[in-house]
């Protein structure tokens, strides 16, 4: 099977390597392959400044804005071929729903704020004038402008599509080019939707741009003009906030890090007990967890319904039970 294609200065980059396979979350099955072996990352984020960023610039908030617009209903026609792979990731019709659907509305959401409360201008004046000198011949105004560099952005795996989506489309707004690097564990949804949004050719050439797999050397090559935006675990927020590159140019390191990366639900913890009612609200998290042996667990739907539901084998077909918990009511 041959790795994910990475998008990259303009064009699809095939890795020199093999890469390391990637499962579907139900069944077990490879599905697909990552690597960013062979990818210059200094030279991506490079061609985001020098080609992504100027064309971005050249257009006003509201032009951005009507761009944003046009993405989400390209998207919005094409959802299903995003559903059908989000199975993979141990989703649901209605967890897929959530991300992809919750991803699309985030466009048409700054699309919306772009052009109702931002100026038809490439530049947007902050507060009113101020006066510094007593007779007025001396006054000042905070102008705000585009930061002359990339939105990076390094997600989790639990969102796939709504967690590139929520990053892109305000850097976006905002003038910045971004480059985008999946959890690896979902990536190949990811790769789907940034194939969607290239094939489409609504955005200016450079402002969006795709590694699947290690981020390798990517944050040596930041400068204080980039952003680093991370989503996951606060252990590796931590690590990520005190990269050299990141010290050194005092780069904008924002982290949602409030994940929870696995949670096993024991056989002495049956439903009633502390244990079980903690397990069933971790519902952000929604790859399935799949048990071998032929039994039912029962998983409460909602702290609101106070339902119990069996769920026996995978949503897609037989291969053992699955045990996942579902969005509280």
């Amino acid at each position: 099977m041959s790795p994910l294609c990475s998008y990259v200065s303009g064009t699809w980059h095939t890795p020199s390597d093999a890469g390391t396979p990637v499962h579907d979350a139900a069944t077990g099955d490879e599905i697909a392959r990552v690597s960013t072996t062979g990818i210059d990352m200094a030279a991506a984020l490079d061609y985001g400044r020098r080609v992504g960023g100027p064309a971005l610039r050249e257009l006003t908030f509201h032009q951005r804005g009507a761009l944003l617009k046009a993405l989400a209903s390209h998207l919005r026609e094409h959802r299903d071929v995003l559903y059908a792979l989000s199975a993979k990731t141990g989703a649901t019709l209605g967890d897929s729903k959530f991300d992809i659907d919750g991803g699309i509305g985030v466009l048409f959401t700054y699309s919306s704020k772009g052009r109702r409360e931002l100026p038809n201008d490439t530049v947007y004046p902050e507060g009113v004038v101020e006066p510094l000198s007593k007779g007025g011949t001396f006054v000042g105004q905070h102008i705000l402008s585009p930061m002359h560099g990339v939105a990076v952005q390094i997600n989790a795996f639990n969102f796939p599509v709504w967690g590139p989506l929520e990053k892109f489309a305000p850097a976006f707004l905002a003038g910045m080019p971004s480059l985008v690097k999946p959890a690896s564990q979902t990536a190949y949804l990811t790769h789907r939707l940034i194939e969607l949004i290239v094939e489409a050719g609504i955005l200016p050439e450079g402002s969006l741009q795709l590694v699947c797999g290690s981020a390798g050397d990517l944050l040596d090559h930041v400068t204080p003009q980039d952003v680093v935006s991370f989503t996951g675990s606060a252990s590796t927020a931590s690590q990520l906030r005190a990269h050299p590159s990141i010290v050194r140019n005092a780069v904008r390191f924002n982290a949602e890090a409030d994940s929870l990366n696995l949670s096993i639900l024991g056989r002495e913890s049956a439903k009633g007990t502390a244990e079980f009612d903690l397990f069933v609200k971790q519902y952000w998290l929604s790859i399935s967890m799949q048990y071998r042996e032929p039994r039912y667990v029962a998983v409460r739907q909602g702290r609101s319904s106070g339902a119990a539901a069996s769920v026996p084998g995978h949503w897609r077909g037989p291969g053992g039970v699955c045990l996942r918990s579902v969005l509280c009511g």
